[in-house]
């Protein structure tokens, strides 16, 4: 009986009001909606994004890099992501995180990192055998071919039909955040979503011991968004706090978030998968995207 007092306007202001809080909870995009027409147009777009996949091979010298993209198949241009796996390449769970990325409104390129190394087509497998063949694949490769790789991938993906003009990010995950990171220091690249990168902190990388990548920091204009589980061997607290500590001093615009989580939480295979760590990691990734692409 206490509603018959209560004016109309503000039950339904209340209403919408609690609609909204659950529609941004479940759709980051809607949280920059000012009206309810803006939010649920937003909304009924995000949910009907469908997504399509090929593979395509860079020609480069030597091998081409072979290379799954993942885009909405909607007509448009949208930001490119340049997605870097961990040292197995390109695995069920990379190609996934690819297709997540893209129904979000990306077209997400991942490329096979050791093309000089591999046949085009390999995947490594999640066993102790593969885990030391990727070891092994990135300690045969120099960080200038990396570095050579990326330019190329960049260039290649910033002439995509699909890829809107000046709108290129980037994401990797273990070996792949630290060549993401180095992705940052070319000027094109506005935004950057580095998971659990190793090596950043102690400068190994590939077959050089000293990458120097820290020491270049300064050199990233774009955003930079750092991801770690507290619980990785691979970087602990005082490699995080090195990390931190050269990004502060660089003046770099960055944001770190730390999870209670293992090395590579996101891996929806094996034991170590965090799926609530992942959810809320991937979130702010695109937020981060979102943040960036849509200035």
């Amino acid at each position: 009986m206490a509603f018959q007092h209560l004016d109309p306007r503000i039950l339904l202001w209340q209403l919408w009001a609690e609609i909204r809080q659950i529609v941004v909870s479940l759709v980051p995009c809607a949280a920059v909606a000012v009206d309810a027409k803006c939010c649920l147009r937003q909304t009924c777009w995000r949910f009907q994004m469908v997504v399509t996949t090929e593979s395509a091979d860079i020609p480069l010298a030597g091998s081409p890099m072979r290379t799954f993209v993942a885009a909405p198949r909607a007509e448009g241009r949208y930001p490119g992501i340049w997605c870097y796996s961990d040292i197995f390449q390109l695995t069920p769970p990379l190609l996934r995180f690819c297709v997540r990325l893209a129904g979000y409104g990306f077209v997400a390129a991942a490329p096979e990192i050791y093309r000089r190394i591999e046949p085009p087509g390999t995947v490594i497998p999640f066993d102790d055998a593969g885990r030391s063949r990727g070891q092994q694949d990135a300690a045969k490769t120099p960080v200038a071919h990396f570095d050579a790789d990326c330019r190329s991938g960049l260039d290649w993906l910033s002439k995509h039909t699909k890829v809107a003009p000046g709108k290129i990010g980037t994401v990797g995950f273990c070996i792949g955040g630290h060549l993401a990171f180095r992705a940052a220091f070319e000027p094109d690249v506005l935004a950057t979503a580095c998971y659990y990168g190793t090596g950043i902190h102690d400068g190994k990388l590939g077959q050089d011991a000293e990458a120097g990548s820290l020491a270049r920091a300064r050199e990233i204009r774009g955003d930079l968004l750092m991801i770690f589980g507290t619980k990785d061997p691979h970087v602990p607290d005082a490699g995080r706090e090195a990390i931190d500590r050269a990004l502060k001093s660089s003046a770099v615009r960055y944001t770190t978030l730390l999870y209670p989580a293992e090395h590579a939480f996101t891996r929806d295979e094996g034991p170590r998968f965090d799926p609530e760590a992942t959810d809320q990691a991937f979130a702010e990734t695109i937020r981060l995207f979102r943040r960036v692409f849509q200035k």
